[in-house]
C-alpha cells in the first residue's frame, strides 16, 4: 500500500469515527445514558483488572476506539479494491450497518470477557450502535471519496 492511500484511510477513519462518536455522545446526553464507547471500553478495562493508571485507561480507551474505526475503513478499502462491493452510498449504508451488526456482537464478547455490566439500556445502547456505524459508513465513504 503506498503512502498516499494509508493516509486516505487513516484520514477516512479518523473522520468517521469522530463524527460516529460525536453522535454517540450527542444521544447518551439526550438520553441520559451511558452510550459513550471510549468511556465503556476504558471502564472494561477496569473491570479485566489490568493495572494502568484511571487516566492511561482513559487514553487507551480512546486508542482503540480510534484503532478500531480504523481496521473498519481498512476492510472497506480492500472491499472496494477488490472491487467486491462498488463505491457507491448505498454500498456505504451497508457496510455501516453490517459494521453495526459487528459492534454489536463485539460489545456483547466485552462485555462478557471484562465481566462489565455497565447499568445502561443495553437495547438502547446496541440500536443505538447500530445507527452511528450506519453513520460512520457514510462518513467513511465520504471522506474517502474526496482523494
Amino acid at each position: 500500500m503506498i503512502i498516499e492511500t494509508f493516509i486516505q484511510i487513516l484520514i477516512s477513519s479518523l473522520v468517521a469515527t469522530s463524527v460516529m462518536t460525536l453522535f454517540s455522545y450527542i444521544i447518551s446526553e439526550s438520553f441520559r445514558e451511558l452510550y459513550k464507547e471510549p468511556v465503556l471500553l476504558s471502564y472494561c478495562l477496569t473491570a479485566l483488572a489490568i493495572s494502568l493508571s484511571a487516566k492511561t485507561k482513559n487514553v487507551l480507551g480512546w486508542i482503540i476506539h480510534y484503532a478500531i474505526g480504523f481496521l473498519f475503513v481498512f476492510g472497506y478499502y480492500l472491499l472496494w479494491e477488490n472491487e467486491i462491493i462498488s463505491e457507491t452510498w448505498i454500498a456505504a449504508f451497508i457496510l455501516g450497518a453490517i459494521s453495526g451488526i459487528i459492534g454489536i456482537l463485539s460489545w456483547v464478547i466485552i462485555f462478557k470477557i471484562s465481566d462489565y455490566n455497565p447499568k445502561i439500556d443495553f437495547k438502547g445502547y446496541y440500536l443505538q450502535l447500530f445507527f452511528v456505524h450506519v453513520i460512520f459508513g457514510l462518513s467513511a465513504f465520504a471522506v474517502y471519496t474526496l482523494f
